[in-house]
């Protein structure tokens, strides 16, 4: 375990580095002081690049009657300009993921290619072949006077994932790995982190810091929040426990992708009250979940073997200051020692590269053959029925119309309300609010978490999640027929 040293008075930067601290470590990070002037460049620093982040990720702004934050406004302009260029693009990147992954897992010895694909498991080129047959299929459908088959190409299969979701996230991740570094090098977090203790910690049995992936998610992308969380456990601010449940429990669906499920399901009238009490639930079903296995048995472990211990979580307040002054002393330590900022954003942007081929071919393949399933096999019915007893038990109207539509969240997180949307004239608004909040409140599904997550290389197994929508399912269920009594 560290100790923790205390330095008497005031360091200079090149004093601070000869130390070589750990400055993830907040006991270490609050060992010391600035030197006046420092402290000053320190203040603006992190008043200028957090008012810069603030403004990308969390300011809405309407431009054309349309209202969204900068981010967003950002990755849908490259959407849009990029058109079906960037289809292509899209799709030739799979392609070569495709060829390279079988030439890098069966034939290569050595050499980057190799060392791109050898710790992929021996079905991974199938399924970068699956995601990449899939794009073609529906960029040459899609561009071209060819015409690829419906179950693929279809407005409810690859129509939905390639150029909705795949290409999305393309632009998510790159935009995001360039803005990224002013959220998270200049001290927000830390601050954000410092205030959010006292409620994180024993509520979620988080970092305060995980505030901050909460927010980042419902305001901009799910994939921004699992990003984000990858981000900071690699830098050791998080343990494997922490990581797990973070990007599991806090990276929801955006507000606008919320607005879009709870119109489809006729409840925009009441817009602001269900979307609220589904983030409510969220945060309930995230409180229980790391309570129960298997997040319960994850490891309290930093990514450099470090074992988390009593003083790394007891770290809200240094010595007698007050919580605000520690997280703003923090904050002002790490944005003057922060890297220059030109590094970071070129070392975010290689961090991307690398993962957008996997991701991407990834979302193609799990995500259309997902839809495909839902769409063309009576799977997802089969196993809504599992759920009529408890529906039925807590008393929810049209118990046995809206059964499917919760395990069918498991492929993709709109294919719940798109299951009841023919029906919407006739359920009971009670029904369809059940249907939108435990959709909203499940986070893990196939067609983009669950691929982000994995590609990602967080410490977590597939069956583990699967395992986990469940639980979320079946919490969120009994937490929302609640609320479904009370509200309407």
């Amino acid at each position: 375990m560290k100790e923790q040293t205390n330095f008497r008075g005031a360091l200079s930067k090149s004093e601070i580095r000869d130390l070589n601290l750990d400055l993830e470590d907040l006991h270490q990070l609050d060992s010391f002081d600035l030197k006046a002037n420092d402290k000053k460049k320190g203040i603006a620093k992190s008043l200028i690049f957090t008012a810069i982040a603030i403004f990308i990720f969390f300011i809405p702004i309407t431009i054309n009657g349309k209202t969204d934050i900068t981010f967003g406004i950002i990755y849908n302009g490259l959407m849009n300009l990029t058109g079906v260029y960037g289809l292509w693009f899209v799709t030739l990147i799979t392609i070569a993921t495709a060829l390279l992954s079988i030439y890098g897992k069966y034939f290569a010895k050595s050499g980057k290619i190799y060392n791109y694909f050898h710790g992929d498991s021996m079905i991974h080129p199938l399924i970068y072949s699956i995601g990449a047959a899939f794009a073609l299929l529906y960029t040459l459908d899609a561009t071209t006077s060819l015409s690829g088959p419906e179950i693929v190409v279809g407005a409810s299969t690859g129509g939905t994932v390639i150029p909705s979701i795949a290409v999305a996230v393309f632009w998510i991740i790159l935009v995001s790995s360039f803005c990224m570094p002013f959220l998270i090098n200049y001290g927000f977090i830390d601050l954000i982190g410092t205030l959010m203790e006292p409620l994180m910690r024993p509520v979620f049995k988080l970092p305060g810091r995980a505030a901050i992936n909460a927010l980042v998610s419902f305001l901009s992308s799910s994939s921004v929040g699992v990003l984000i969380t990858n981000k900071l456990y690699r830098r050791g601010v998080y343990t494997e426990k922490e990581a797990v449940l973070v990007a599991t429990g806090f990276s929801a669906v955006s507000v606008g992708f919320a607005y879009m499920v709870i119109k489809t399901a006729g409840l925009q009238d009441h817009f602001a009250l269900v979307y609220l009490v589904s983030a409510l639930m969220t945060l309930i079903v995230s409180g229980i979940i790391g309570r129960i296995p298997p997040f319960s048995k994850k490891r309290d472990i930093y990514p450099n073997g470090k074992v988390q211990t009593k003083e790394d979580i007891d770290n809200t307040k240094s010595s007698s200051n007050s919580v605000f002054k520690t997280g703003g002393n923090r904050a002002v330590k790490k944005a003057f020692l922060a890297p220059p900022l030109a590094g970071e954003i070129k070392s975010s942007l290689k961090d991307s590269v690398e993962v957008i081929p996997k991701v991407v071919t990834s979302l193609c393949a799990i995500g259309t053959g997902a839809l495909i399933l839902a769409e063309n096999t009576p799977i997802f019915t089969f196993l809504g029925k599992l759920f009529v007893p408890l529906l039925n038990l807590l008393r929810v109207p049209n118990a046995a119309d809206i059964a499917a539509s919760f395990p069918v969240g498991i492929a993709e997180m709109f294919l719940p309300v798109l299951l009841i949307a023919e029906k919407v004239p006739v359920l009971d608004p009670q029904a369809r609010f059940l249907v939108v909040s435990v959709s909203i409140s499940q986070i893990i599904f196939f067609a983009e978490t669950i691929v982000v997550m994995m590609s990602a290389k967080l410490p977590i197994k597939l069956w583990e999640l699967v395992v986990v929508f469940i639980e979320r399912t079946i919490l969120a269920i009994i937490i929302g027929s609640i609320f479904m009594h009370i509200l309407f």
